[in-house]
């Protein structure tokens, strides 16, 4: 039943990470063709906007080091221009990998907090910023699609609370570069609604306007969908969500999965809120990659709607 809520927007565009940001927490590689598999069936259910891979270096991120061989097989994707795909890139050199394949939207990733620039990036805050400059702005040259991820943004597992003055600063950086939009990560889940509202309105002071933000919830404390319901609220319509749930971090062991792609559909379809997804067949996509990784979804939208296991019959 769909029962609107006043000052939310109309439409929310879901920026599906689950082939990227899931698959690369995955402790068994997941086989190239079923990566693409997976892939085809997001943009079937109607997901505009497709995480693809990284471009990252093999020995760093072992799970998506299939990159060359997989981008081509999304090309009938590209080419009907319905669906971006997205990779991520670290440096010039994973930037070339990518704009070699024909990407035409990357992101790069930073973070807001110097312990994880060390752990994830092996370079200081302001050193990462140097790294992603000449990247964003052969990127732009190209005119490419240019996303800043934002890591840490609300807590570290070593730094403890990020205070949102540090995280503000950091995302302006990135945006001067510039970044056609930010994502805002909750690494390790640790946000709350009113935290949400008061590091965006300080991106607002600081120039950063809504309409260039996305967020990116985990769900360690159960907090992702309220933390989205906040931004929102705010006027945020760019969401990342994982299909099935999936995801964490390599490099931060408390991060626990993303938003799940099909709660975040649920929660959209009942306050009438365009996404263009069909959650039918989205949680059916789930459901068919859970087999593949041979361990239930965890998302409770997939678990609700999808069918137990028929018990076999037995003959007296």
């Amino acid at each position: 039943m769909k029962v609107p809520a006043p000052d939310l927007p109309a439409r929310v565009r879901i920026h599906e990470v689950g082939a990227r940001d899931g698959l690369q927490n995955e402790k068994e590689t997941v086989p190239t063709e079923v990566k693409a598999e997976f892939i085809h069936r997001l943009a079937a259910a109607g997901l505009s906007t497709i995480e693809a891979t990284s471009f990252v270096h093999p020995k760093w991120v072992p799970q998506l080091a299939d990159a060359e061989t997989l981008f081509p097989l999304l090309d009938d994707i590209a080419e009907a221009r319905k669906v971006s795909l997205p990779v991520l890139v670290p440096n010039e050199r994973g930037l070339e990998r990518a704009l070699a394949l024909g990407a035409r939207s990357i992101a790069v990733f930073g973070s807001a907090t110097e312990t994880f620039a060390a752990r994830n990036l092996n370079r200081t805050v302001d050193e990462s910023l140097a790294m992603f400059e000449p990247v964003v702005a052969r990127a732009k040259a190209e005119k490419v699609h240019v996303r800043g991820y934002l890591s840490m943004c609300f807590g570290d597992p070593w730094e403890g609370a990020v205070p949102v003055a540090q995280v503000v600063k950091v995302a302006k950086a990135l945006m001067d570069l510039g970044c056609d939009e930010l994502s805002l990560g909750d690494t390790i889940g640790v946000a709350t609604p009113g935290h949400v509202r008061e590091l965006l309105k300080a991106l607002n002071d600081s120039g950063v306007p809504t309409s260039s933000i996305g967020v990116h919830f985990h769900d360690t404390y159960g907090q992702a969908l309220s933390n989205t319901l906040a931004a929102l609220q705010h006027g945020v319509t760019t969401v990342d969500a994982s299909a099935g749930g999936l995801g964490g971090c390599p490099y931060a062991k408390s991060a626990t999965g993303n938003l799940a792609t099909e709660d975040l559909v649920w929660m959209l379809n009942g306050l009438g809120i365009e996404t263009n997804v069909d959650l039918t067949a989205l949680t059916a996509t789930s459901a068919w990659l859970a087999e593949h990784l041979g361990r239930p979804s965890p998302s409770r939208t997939v678990r609700a709607l999808t069918p137990p296991p028929s018990s076999p019959s037995h003959k007296e």
